[in-house]
């Protein structure tokens, strides 16, 4: 027999394990294990999917699965930007749809990696949880029959009565907090449950996320849409510019609700090396909720608006000139404000207005217009052939123009781009020089188009536009709190020691009281051995030591030291 196990047999119920990890079979330890059958093998399966090590790694697959969901473009999120990866990237596009990377979160692989974390962790909890009650409910067990094996230790002779000795002992404990059980010459003692309880909280707490994200995932909703100062939205499915929601949701679960867009701020650093940097985007709303009365409310980056279940988010902002154009005969066939895209941090802007209906061609026929532009709000480039932006804000906006005649191909059944104007099927309007005709406008000034074909005007009123995500998350609130679960749980697990504490007391050959008291802790941690010290001052406090034995006291009890052959048990290197 190794010294190992001659240390546990001396220690006995006192080296119970002090962890909630399920126990290993004697059984299965023996180094000669008979073949395994069908129901063997599922349990051997079963025991290893269980196991902590496996749902760690299982974790860590999980994590590294929802990398190429960060790094690829997801058809989820912006389906316009998978579609121009993979006109990019012809040669990755068919890999990846077969290895389902623009649908990652939805994907078979990344599902059963999930399910099969979900099933372990509950595995995990539930012996563990079965276990953790079963210890709450026993007592603390007995003091084992060497005390001086265990790591840390203190004895002193006093003249009290033994009886008293446990009794002043069980006091003590009492108020330091730790679960007390006298039986027979001993006090048995133990603390520090937390530490498996925050154990088992930091499991339920990630099945919790677990559940939060899936929840989200099947039950969300998330769209897009671009206001103009003045303009509303009504949260209908038809008011979105693009929507995307869980397989589960349904459109009964709109929040019912509508805001309009008042007025738009933005600031920037107009000096130094931080010029053009924005300081400020606010955008106030004007809204109602379920048809209640009108509230007004600043909406911010990362401080959306919260209104029945869903939260409005500002995005991007940009400029909409107010264009007006006019035909041959000076009847005006469009006007209001155009928004068009930012292109850099300067806010260089560019767009298309697409004109439909009501546009007639110098001799009365019906035709359509598509008319490109580009804009700056803080005009350069004079003298050398082109124009840029050098602020964000409408310090000397500009308005490049030029316009194209013939069929927008708006009735093609073919899905456009409100930013982009196809020409297949349209021809430009051209100056003398057979070049395609454009003009820079200032607010205020109009480009005639040639052969009387109409104008036009780029109005001195420049407006602001937002862009606002609207999202519906139901898992959010729950997945906040097995975050904060997981933390407080983490917490506990790791900084609070499972210790266990004996006080023996037994008399004499000589008549005078023997008092011992031992630790035994999870792990080995010096603060095992000043707890005790602790303890013991104040046991020793109640039945001092006696006179005839007070250096021994000063030795022992302020410095209390595992004897010199004294070996942890197997529950203390846990």
């Amino acid at each position: 027999m190794d010294a190992q196990a001659l240390d546990e047999q001396s220690i006995g119920a006192a080296g119970e394990r002090l962890s909630t990890a399920p126990a290993q079979d004697p059984e299965t330890a023996s180094t000669v294990l008979p073949a395994l059958g069908l129901t063997g093998w599922v349990r051997w399966f079963w025991r290893q999917l269980t196991s902590m090590r496996v749902a760690l790694i299982l974790l860590f697959l999980l994590s590294l699965a929802a990398i190429p969901g960060s790094l690829i473009p997801q058809t989820g999120v912006d389906e316009m930007k998978v579609n121009a990866f993979k006109e990019s990237h012809k040669t990755l596009t068919p890999i990846y749809e077969k290895l389902q990377l623009f649908d990652v979160y939805t994907s078979v692989w990344f599902s059963a990696i999930y399910i099969l974390l979900f099933v372990s962790l509950i595995g995990c909890i539930l012996p563990r949880s079965t276990q953790f009650v079963g210890q709450l409910r026993s007592r603390p067990p007995g003091a084992p029959k060497r005390l001086t094996r265990l790591p840390a230790y203190t004895t002193w002779r006093t003249e009290a009565e033994p009886e008293g000795v446990r009794e002043a002992a069980v006091k003590v404990l009492r108020k330091r907090r730790f679960r007390v059980h006298a039986s027979g010459d001993a006090v048995a003692a133990e603390k520090g449950y937390l530490r498996e309880a925050g154990n088992l909280v930091f499991h339920i707490a990630l099945i919790v996320m677990l559940l939060a994200f899936a929840a989200g995932q099947l039950f969300r909703s998330e769209g897009g849409k671009l206001i103009v100062e003045g303009d509303g939205f009504a949260n209908t499915l038809s008011q979105y510019d693009d929507f995307r929601s869980g397989s589960l949701f349904a459109l009964d679960d709109l929040g019912h609700f509508s805001f309009e867009l008042k007025e738009f701020t933005g600031t920037y650093e107009a000096t130094g090396p931080q010029r053009g940097t924005p300081r400020t985007f606010e955008a106030a709303v004007t809204y109602s909720e379920k048809g209640g009365p009108d509230k007004n409310a600043v909406i911010r980056v990362n401080e959306p608006l919260k209104v029945d279940g869903a939260k409005v988010y500002l995005i991007e902002h940009g400029y909409a000139p107010v264009v007006t154009v006019r035909d041959g005969k000076g009847e005006i066939v469009s006007q209001g404000p155009v928004p068009l895209l930012p292109l850099d941090a300067n806010v260089t802007s560019q767009g298309v207005l697409k004109v439909k209906d009501g546009y007639k061609d110098k001799s009365g026929k019906r035709d359509q217009l598509g008319i490109p532009m580009f804009f700056v709000p803080t005009f350069a480039g004079e003298g050398q052939g082109q124009m840029f932006s050098v602020f964000p804000a409408l310090v000397d906006p500009r308005l490049s123009v030029s316009a194209y005649h013939g069929d927008l191909r708006a009735d093609s059944g073919v899905p456009q781009n409100v930013y982009q104007l196809d020409t297949s099927k349209m021809k430009p309007f051209k100056d003398a020089r057979g070049d395609i005709l454009k003009k820079q406008l200032k607010p205020g000034e109009t480009f005639t188009l040639p052969d009387g074909a109409g104008s036009i005007t780029f109005e001195r009123e420049i407006k602001e536009w937002a862009s606002f995500q609207i999202s519906q998350q139901p898992g959010n609130g729950w997945a906040l709190t097995g975050a904060v679960a997981a933390i407080l749980g983490l917490m506990g697990s790791l900084f609070i020691q499972r210790r266990r504490v004996w006080v023996r007391a037994v008399t004499a050959e000589d008549g005078v009281t023997v008092v011992e008291m031992a630790g035994l802790g999870r792990s080995e941690s010096s603060k095992l051995a000043e707890e005790l010290a602790e303890l013991a001052d104040q046991v020793h406090s109640v039945v001092p030591t006696a006179p005839d034995a007070g250096a021994a006291h000063t030795d022992d009890a302020e410095n209390p030291e595992p004897a010199e052959e004294a070996v942890p048990a197997e529950g203390a290197s846990q």
